[in-house]
């Protein structure tokens, strides 16, 4: 019976974190380039939602994302697919902060997402954790 309990404890509290909605308002960031030449962009992902959700970086210039999740046990990654900017990444996600580098050759907006889903559960996306990497000329 106290074997039952744990494992009902358990249950519920991780459908409890999958039907969490604690979502900040979504933020634009606007990259520069530093002296040495790279746009720096920092960027957090807590429980489905990235912060800043809308990134402006410059063609043909070397990004650097640097990205972390916050607390809470829900695995997330981040996830770009598109190879026609020379832009086409799968990064899984801890609360160790991550760097990704990459350039953009082609100017347009590309989706960025958690591709994650929890069983019968709405996807990490359906729930608000996507984005848009702006390319600008």
């Amino acid at each position: 019976m106290k074997h039952l309990l744990s494992i009902v404890s358990i249950v519920l509290f991780v459908v409890g974190a999958a039907l969490a909605e604690d979502k900040p308002a979504q933020k634009r960031f606007v990259a520069s380039i530093d002296k040495d030449g790279y746009q720096r962009v920092e960027m957090t992902a807590g429980e489905y939602y990235f912060d800043p959700a809308v990134v402006v970086v410059k063609v043909n210039v070397p990004v650097e994302l640097t990205i972390k999740k916050t607390g809470g046990i829900t695995p997330h990654n981040i996830v770009i697919k598109a190879p026609e900017a020379d832009v086409d990444f799968k990064v899984d996600l801890s609360s160790e902060p991550q760097k990704i580098s990459f350039m953009a050759t082609k100017a347009g907006s590309y989706a960025f997402e958690c591709t994650n889903k929890f069983l019968f559960f709405k996807s990490h996306k359906e729930r608000g954790m996507h984005g848009v990497l702006e390319v600008v000329e």
